[in-house]
């Protein structure tokens, strides 16, 4: 018998080295992620150059409806992208077999794959997924299947029209398109969607996954969702006033915002042409409140605020910029400017609102504003929050009115509520900004 192994001691010290071992193999190294590609359907314009250069000029995209007859309905304005043409994006068949919805998806997907520089070789197999969030999917398909049976009955249902409807169809549009054989993923997480889109796809790469995700949202303006909101008395006249004194509600909007994530390794290793931003922690939380409105106290918000910075590895001091959810209704601004005050105290971080130029595109519109933050990060700029006229002491915050500001802007949040309690904060910053982040549990991945 070897005398070591029959040493008390020595059976001890090795039993205390394997269980060392074992523990740090529930760990890996944490990894970082990196937007290297966005692509951009919106009101006020197509492709991350025009959408850019719109925001920094506080550009308006509210016009009056076009795409359905809102004569009865009260209101007439909305955020419509009217310069999108799909033929100018997707091929024939491939506009036949979608609705709009996944149209424009795959429109901004394509962009933003060209604007990351990847060849087609790094989108095809496993390792490469798709998520996307949305709130209604291609609600333009269910109007008219029900349309069509509510005035026809079944017969009256054309067989064409059924395989085009579905929201489990937008990333599924995608991953055939460049060819994705990794996880696809509709998030329906109303108009956060976007942010939960972006945080899960984090995910899926910081627990070795995926090496690249294609993911981000989008919404299409329809008549039901638009006669909803004006049911519910949550439209304004005209305009979009977030955080004003004198503001009567929000304006509805569409479009689509696709970003290319991709490991640090997987950039390298492709030599990426730029990393646009990283991607830090990000917080969800529920208020378990009411279906439509904010918790009074704003508590999920302010958790789920906290749960992005300390996720961040940093500190609410290194906050620069946050992108309001900023609705233009009473009750989200209010609240929002409680999630400020509790979450940065006396310090003033300035914070706007784009949904005073795009209108409210429901589930695209964090994902939409997460492109804008990478303007913020890129150029020092803060888009504005136009038609800010008239202070709200209850929203005693920092807007940037009117006119873009420039300021400090290596880390910024970007904040979502949805119908229903959802709460949403992802953390962007400039790549390397944030401290290298901390070891994960491969047991919390599985």
């Amino acid at each position: 018998m070897n005398k070591a192994n029959s040493d008390p001691l020595c059976r001890r010290s090795d039993s205390v080295v394997t269980l060392l071992r074992r523990r740090a193999a529930r760990y890996t190294r944490a990894v970082r992620v990196f937007i290297t590609g966005v692509g951009v359907v919106s009101s006020i314009g197509l492709g991350k150059e025009a959408f850019f250069r719109a925001l920094a000029e506080g550009t308006s995209g509210i016009s009056p409806v076009e795409a359905f007859d809102v004569t009865n309905l009260g209101r007439e304005f909305a955020g419509e992208a009217k310069g999108f043409r799909p033929k100018d994006h997707l091929t024939a068949l491939e506009a036949r077999r979608m609705g709009r919805c996944s149209q424009m998806a795959l429109a901004a997907a394509r962009m933003a794959i060209q604007d990351a520089g990847l060849d087609g070789a790094a989108l095809k197999g496993p390792r490469a997924a798709v998520v996307l969030g949305t709130t209604m999917g291609e609600a333009d398909v269910l109007g008219d299947l029900d349309h069509a049976w509510i005035h026809k009955g079944a017969g009256g249902v054309r067989r064409a029209m059924i395989p085009k409807y579905g929201s489990t169809l937008l990333p599924i549009h995608i991953a055939r398109a460049i060819g994705s054989e990794g996880a696809v993923l509709t998030l329906p997480a109303a108009c956060a969607a976007g942010n939960y889109a972006i945080g899960y796809a984090a995910d899926l790469i910081r627990y070795g996954k995926a090496d690249v995700v294609v993911t981000g949202a989008a919404e299409m303006l329809q008549e039901l969702q638009y006669s909803g909101f004006v049911r519910l008395a949550a439209m304004a006249p005209a305009k979009c006033q977030p955080f004003d004194l004198n503001r009567q509600g929000l304006i509805l909007g569409e479009g689509a915002g696709i970003l290319v994530l991709e490991s640090e390794a997987h950039a390298t290793r492709r030599k990426a042409a730029s990393l646009l931003a990283e991607v830090g922690g990000h917080g969800m939380t529920c208020d378990a409140y009411h279906i439509t409105r904010p918790h009074p106290d704003a508590a999920g918000s302010i958790g789920a605020m906290r749960q992005a910075i300390e996720r961040s590895g940093i500190g609410a001091d290194a906050i620069d910029f946050v992108n309001a959810h900023g609705t233009g209704t009473k009750a989200n601004d209010a609240a929002e400017s409680k999630v400020m005050r509790e979450i940065f105290g006396d310090r003033k971080v300035p914070i706007s609102s784009m949904k005073s130029m795009l209108g409210h595109c429901m589930g695209a519109a964090s994902a939409l504003e997460a492109i804008g933050c990478i303007m913020t990060l890129e150029k020092g700029l803060y888009p504005p929050t136009i038609g800010y006229e008239t202070p709200d002491p209850e929203c005693d915050v920092d807007v940037v009115a009117n006119h873009a500001r420039k300021g400090a802007h290596d880390i910024v949040l970007n904040n979502s509520l949805a119908f229903g309690g959802y709460n949403s904060v992802t953390c962007l910053a400039k790549p390397y900004k944030l401290p290298e982040p901390a070891p994960f549990s491969r047991r919390s991945a599985a």
